[in-house]
């Protein structure tokens, strides 16, 4: 039985490096066809437009009052023709309402909202008696429990044809929805979904709700985080979108085609994995219809979002993360496999159930084998410690190459500083930081087994400065 183990663990190593070799290619071709066919004067042309689609912003806030206030100020500066901000306040129990009625002069207001998707009872709206926030409105609502009720209830109070949804403790570049709408322009087939790559905002310079100096964060948890942001981004989602096999559009910063969203049902209100569960619900419904589709992603950093400052908020997000992707694999287990879906059945989620969802498990399997192997004298400690430092050198050697491309990509950080804690970062990471990851991926998939309730609100912020 062990040999067998021993065998499945060469085949899946095997797979899993050789599928991040392909994924780096796939990146490399993405990124110069990006930097070859997407040019800044396309948002010149976009932002003097008088046909620029309008894009509704959503924000579920639920206990957000140290970041809110910036975050919507940050929000009411993008630089984009036609949108509109919408902050839902998700049954806050601090002062989350009431810095933003001090803060924008709100006014209950009458409004006709329509919920053309399901969401806990909505209450009233708020808008602003100054005209300078005439973008502005404010929903407030019932608790839902989770981020994608609080959605829901920002698409149904919206009224332009495309949204995007993002988070109150992140900080957008103004440039982020001329970036962002351009894939639903220029592609050919139908776009239904398009992401960014999202980076820690701790330690860098704020002014004024706008970023003012990109750092990488001094702390290591936020800074391990960012690493593997980058990797996540970069490496994965955008190698994976080349061929049409994006898993999912951050719950961070995601733009979507508001029509398909809803007849698609929306987010799943009880999800606790909202960005995936919501492109494949909108993918599935378009198979379904026998519609093609594509869920794109840019390489850019559009999205500055407060990492976990210390472990036990980490525990937190990444303990809700992984019940989220048990929960998800449980609810869509019919894609898994199934041609009728395509890439999305027969690639994405096969990948993702693979790669993601098992390697906990592999994981800590792999640690009990070697411990049993250890006690019967079984181990071959010289090919242990080749095989050890090759995977060793391998991670270091992907980290390393996504600091170049993301340098290929844009100069983010102004002092070479910056770069020498990412690979100080990568170099610690095996040992300090992914651990702690395989941990919370476990004690998430028994939290859910175990039927407890997960609060999205949980997240502790800093805020920012």
């Amino acid at each position: 039985m062990l040999n067998s183990f021993e065998v499945f663990i060469f085949i899946y190593s095997s797979l899993l490096i050789s599928s991040y070799i392909f994924l780096a290619a796939l990146s490399m071709i993405n990124i110069f066809r990006y930097k070859a066919y997407n040019l800044d004067s396309d948002d010149l042309t976009l932002y003097d437009s008088a046909y620029a689609p309008g894009i509704s912003v959503i924000a579920p806030a639920y206990n957000e009052e140290k970041t809110v206030i910036a975050n919507v100020h940050s929000l009411l500066t993008l630089k984009y023709p036609l949108y509109e901000v919408i902050i839902v306040n998700d049954g806050s129990k601090d002062k989350t309402l009431e810095k933003l009625i001090n803060e924008f002069d709100l006014v209950e207001a009458p409004f006709n909202y329509v919920e053309k998707i399901k969401t806990k009872p909505f209450k009233r709206i708020f808008k602003s008696t100054n005209p300078k926030y005439d973008i502005l409105t404010i929903v407030d609502k019932e608790n839902g429990g989770t981020k994608a009720d609080a959605s829901n209830a920002g698409i149904n109070a919206s009224v332009f044809p495309y949204f995007l949804c993002t988070d109150v403790d992140c900080i957008l570049q103004e440039n982020t929805l001329t970036k962002m709408i351009m894939p639903f322009l220029k592609k050919g087939k139908k776009v239904v979904a398009v992401g960014a790559t999202l980076r820690m905002v701790n330690s860098c310079d704020l002014e004024s709700g706008r970023l003012k100096r990109i750092k990488v964060p001094k702390p290591l948890i936020p800074r391990f985080q960012e690493l593997e942001y980058m990797r996540a981004y970069l490496l994965s989602k955008f190698g994976w979108s080349l061929i049409n096999c994006v898993p999912n559009v951050s719950g961070g910063l995601g733009m979507f085609d508001k029509e398909i969203a809803i007849k698609a049902g929306g987010y799943d209100g009880k999800s606790h994995a909202e960005d995936m569960d919501m492109v494949t619900r909108m993918r599935k419904y378009m198979f379904d219809n026998n519609k093609d589709n594509v869920v794109d992603y840019i390489p850019l950093s559009c999205c500055w979002t407060e990492g976990p400052p210390n472990t036990t908020v980490l525990n937190r997000q990444r303990t809700r993360w992984a019940s989220g992707l048990m929960q998800l694999f449980s609810d869509h287990r019919k894609i898994l496999f199934n041609p009728k879906y395509k890439l999305m059945g027969l690639v994405v989620y096969p990948y993702a159930f693979l790669f993601e969802f098992l390697a906990p498990v592999i994981e800590v399997l792999g640690i009990i084998v070697l411990i049993l192997l250890a006690v019967f004298g079984q181990i071959n400690w010289l090919m242990a410690l080749i095989v050890f430092l090759y995977s060793y050198s391998f991670a270091i050697l992907v980290s390393l190459l996504i600091i170049i491309l993301d340098k290929t990509v844009h100069s983010y950080y102004e002092s070479s500083k910056d770069i020498y804690r990412l690979i100080i970062a990568a170099i610690l990471e095996p040992f300090l930081y992914h651990p702690l990851i395989v941990y919370y991926g476990i004690k998430g998939y028994i939290t859910f087994l175990s039927a407890k309730e997960l609060s999205w609100g949980s997240m502790t912020r800093a805020g920012l400065d």
